[in-house]
């Protein structure tokens, strides 16, 4: 019997007893059987290299950090690349009559099987290295691919440049090797570097790439103005746009494969001043997680919100600004409550992610499909569960209160500031006060906040006078002494695994604010939204600020990123 992985960690002490039984507590709940590794991971209390490190003493097996390659041509004729991609292994170094294998699970035999049978009479010894080591090295020796995925700064990645010739046709400049590398090199770069989206900016004198990692903005490329329009035809080309218009906006879409990650890309156009504007979101379906218990709830906030989603009827609302993780939310709401006996369908624009099981349609406002339209038709499909994308206009808002009144549970989601603000919006859309308490069930907002580089992450202290100024209450978190004077939190570094911000990853905080009696009497009152708040207080909600302090007194996050989002 192998030595359970949380203890090993705990003996190498790189994690406490306190987190584990956190950790072990979060994976009896998970609906999805998510490892304990992952889970300790996707909360920020453990790195990936300290994970490996264990399953390695563990497994009784080398980890090793970087891969060094030989005889990869011989290895190549004998091995696919789509085996490779597909179980995340890699042979790497054959020798006269051995061959060393890297794989990120210790647990993936079936890929081994197929190694032997290929080197029959060969002596294999299997490794432990990082996913991300081994797809650098099925990218950089096993891929055939136009692209490159070199350094976007170095000689490496751009010494293609030189081959641009002066063009005019953009056509013929979208179909020139060079740029299909270039466009390659920024796709895939922006997949190793887990951005959510792409700028491209063209501006008076140069062009701007620019990648959006963990919600902020990061310049990484300016290829030279002479090639603008090539890039931008190149990327129309791909998501199947009108390279020829560049009066008006378009929305197009790419599927791609990159390291063995399926990335679904939504490309959208915009005229600008100094050419088409383009952002292209990616949405990489291998890593998708919709589990409610590893995206960042405090446990009485997700206690509260799994009774709220068990409701056989009403309206529960998601409140955020875009890319706050609503979507990501609603998907694990939907995903936990997902059984055989219950009919689950959406209207979304768009569809981000499929989820099986559930009915998903795709709002198509030119035609006449609006959110409010879909949910009409909807509700002629005998539904249980409905989930509106957005509600963002009155005639919306009044079918899906007429949907909760008639036995459905909705889910939605609006854009207001906190959780009691969406109250007040409801009532902008002239939906009545009674009608409001009746429906409504919850509602919740969030915020995404960084997690913080636990390869640099740096100590430091607080008073704690300073952090009960700043709003943390001593309900929520780590459990810490009012009479305790200085608090060990941490602040970022900045590294090579985090690009030198000193964050990696991120993870949510919510303000849930659960609709009582009280809270019922005060909307048919029609009274304030501070009003509101102080009441939903009082009654054990847990504001956003508290939520982020919580997570700086954990050490997940910093305070300045806290105040930052809060």
């Amino acid at each position: 019997m192998h030595k359970p992985i949380g203890k090993i960690l705990v003996e190498n002490r790189v994690l406490d007893s306190e987190e584990l039984e956190k950790a072990l507590a979060l994976q009896k709940k998970s609906a999805s059987k998510v490892r304990i590794g992952q889970i300790l991971i996707k909360k920020g209390v453990l790195s990936e290299e300290d994970l490996m490190r264990a399953l390695a003493s563990q497994y009784k097996m080398e980890f090793i950090e970087k891969l060094e390659v030989k005889n990869v041509d011989q290895i190549k004729k004998k091995i696919s690349l789509k085996l490779l991609q597909k179980h995340r292994v890699v042979p790497y170094y054959l020798e006269k009559t051995s061959i060393k294998v890297a794989l990120s699970d210790p647990l993936s035999l079936h890929p081994l099987d197929e190694v032997r049978l290929l080197w029959l009479g060969y002596k294999i010894t299997p490794v432990l290295a990082l996913e991300s080591e081994i797809l650098r090295i099925i990218n950089n020796f096993f891929e055939e691919k136009e692209g490159s995925s070199g350094q976007m700064e170095g000689e490496e990645g751009l010494e293609f440049l030189d081959e641009i010739e002066d063009l005019r046709d953009s056509v013929d400049l979208a179909n020139e090797a060079p740029i299909i590398k270039m466009v390659n090199v920024i796709l895939s770069n922006a997949v190793n570097q887990r951005a959510s989206d792409i700028h491209i900016e063209p501006q008076e004198k140069e062009l701007l790439v620019r990648y959006r990692v963990d919600g902020m903005l990061h310049k990484v490329l300016s290829p030279p103005k002479s090639i603008q329009s090539g890039i931008i035809s190149r990327i129309k080309i791909m998501s199947n746009l009108n390279i020829a218009e560049t009066r008006l906006p378009q929305d197009g879409r790419i599927k791609i494969r990159f390291g063995g990650k399926d990335i679904d890309i939504r490309v959208s156009t915009l005229p600008a001043q100094f050419g088409e504007r383009l952002v292209m979101r990616l949405l990489n379906k291998t890593e998708m997680n919709f589990d409610l218990n590893t995206i960042g709830f405090e446990k009485n906030v997700l206690d509260n919100f799994k009774k709220l989603i068990k409701n056989p009827n009403g309206i529960i609302l998601i409140t955020g600004p875009t890319g706050s993780g609503k979507t990501s939310t609603l998907y694990a709401s939907l995903q936990t409550i997902n059984k055989e006996d219950i009919n689950i369908i959406t209207v979304e624009d768009p569809v981000e992610y499929q989820i099986s099981g559930i009915g998903q349609v795709q709002a198509k406002p030119k035609i006449g499909l609006t959110f409010a339209e879909g949910l009409r038709s909807i509700l002629r499909q005998d539904p249980d569960i409905i989930m509106v994308g957005e509600i963002r206009d009155e005639e919306t808002a009044r079918v899906a209160v007429q949907s909760a009144l008639t036995g459905h549970l909705v889910f939605s989601t609006l854009h207001t500031n906190d959780a009691p603000s969406a109250i007040s919006r409801l009532l902008d859309m002239s939906i009545e006060p009674y009608l409001i308490s009746a429906t409504c069930r919850g509602f919740m907002a969030q915020r995404l906040v960084r997690l913080l580089c636990n390869s640099c992450k740096k100590k430091t202290h607080i008073k704690n006078t300073e952090l009960k100024k700043l709003g943390y209450s001593y309900k929520y978190g780590k459990k810490i002494s009012q009479s305790q004077n200085n608090i060990v939190i941490f602040e970022a570094g900045g590294c090579s695994e985090c690009m030198n911000t000193g964050y990696k990853g991120r993870t949510g905080i919510y303000e849930l604010l659960m609709i009582d009696d009280k809270i019922r009497d005060l909307i048919i009152n029609n009274a304030s939204i501070d009003k509101l708040k102080t009441a939903a207080i009082d009654a054990g909600m847990m504001t956003l600020r508290e939520a982020a302090l919580a997570k700086v007194v954990n050490g997940e996050t910093c305070l300045e990123e806290a105040l930052r989002v809060t």
